[in-house]
């Protein structure tokens, strides 16, 4: 079994092997450091956001609470007549 496939196969499997010979397996311990420091960063972020939207609500409802804003729209001006 000696086609033309084949030996391409052969010669690009064996060119890995021979880029990855220089280089350490995989570690267990660091790749578990990783994830937990990506997923702590991650969730920090989150709670960034959900802190800034907590301080944006109390904002809200303490404005509303002093009357120096209101939810009420104003009424719109009653359109001009042309008299035409």
């Amino acid at each position: 079994m000696s086609t033309t496939a084949h030996k391409v196969a052969t010669h690009a499997s064996a060119a890995r092997a021979k880029a990855a010979a220089g280089r350490r397996p995989p570690s267990v311990l660091r790749e578990i450091v990783y994830g937990m420091s990506l997923g702590l960063l991650a969730g920090y972020l989150w709670k960034l956001h959900h802190w800034s939207n907590q301080r944006r609500t109390r904002e809200f409802y303490s404005l509303l609470d002093q009357g120096k804003i209101t939810v009420v729209a104003d009424e719109p001006p009653p359109p001009e007549a042309d008299g035409d």
